[in-house]
């Protein structure tokens, strides 16, 4: 499909894979003779305003994210909060304010990093396979149920947490490799999205442009 599109004029990407990832990448478009960039956090682009007590510190992926929720909320009309969600290797619950103003966040384990962590400090535990269940009669359901709503009481917490502080119901939009998983169990309306990074990156070269 990529071989019926015009070469690419310009880059902007997201990188949180480190420096040898950012490097490779730019090997393979040095054949399109174009100057890569990369989006970094800062104290307010896209219509967020950064709240971290050293915004530069702020990962790029959940910046990038949360310009992408922001615009998904401006869509429909109306500024409300929005808490922003990302499931994968790590699962991060960063909430933004009416305003646009990221007031907070929170960083924990993914599923498979809380279950290699069991196995790895728990004598003959293994990771299994199990299946989510309420009242788990078994290991493996009793793992994966616990890992999921861990990462599902998170969410609802936070949700709670930024309902009370602004007043106002947010809009939950949920990304991420793991999302479609843990998305089900949630006890709290919500939207799946699956590129929530990519269209932060399209409203920050768009912002660049105007």
């Amino acid at each position: 499909e990529w071989r019926r599109l015009p070469p690419p004029t310009q880059m902007l990407g997201c990188n949180v894979a480190g420096e040898a990832v950012r490097h490779r990448v730019e090997e393979q478009l040095e054949m399109w003779d174009l100057q890569p960039r990369w989006a970094v956090s800062g104290e307010a682009a896209g219509g967020v305003v950064n709240g971290y007590d050293h915004p530069t510190r702020l990962g790029a992926d959940r910046f990038v994210s949360q310009v992408g929720a922001r615009w998904h909320m401006q869509q429909r009309g109306a500024d409300r909060p929005v808490l922003v969600v990302m499931i994968g290797t790590a699962v991060t619950v960063d909430a933004i304010d009416s305003s646009g103003r990221f007031l907070g966040g929170l960083i924990l384990p993914g599923h498979g990093i809380m279950l290699s962590a069991l196995q790895g400090g728990t004598a003959g535990l293994r990771v299994p396979t199990g299946e989510v269940v309420v009242f788990p009669t078994n290991t493996s359901d009793a793992l994966t149920s616990g890992g999921t709503f861990a990462i599902t009481g998170a969410i609802e917490h936070q949700h709670r947490a930024l309902a009370t502080h602004t007043g106002e119901t947010p809009l939950t939009l949920i990304t991420g490799g793991a999302g479609w998983k843990v998305a089900p169990f949630l006890e709290i309306r919500h939207e799946l999205l699956d590129a929530l990074i990519f269209d932060g990156l399209l409203r920050l070269h768009a912002t660049r442009l105007a």
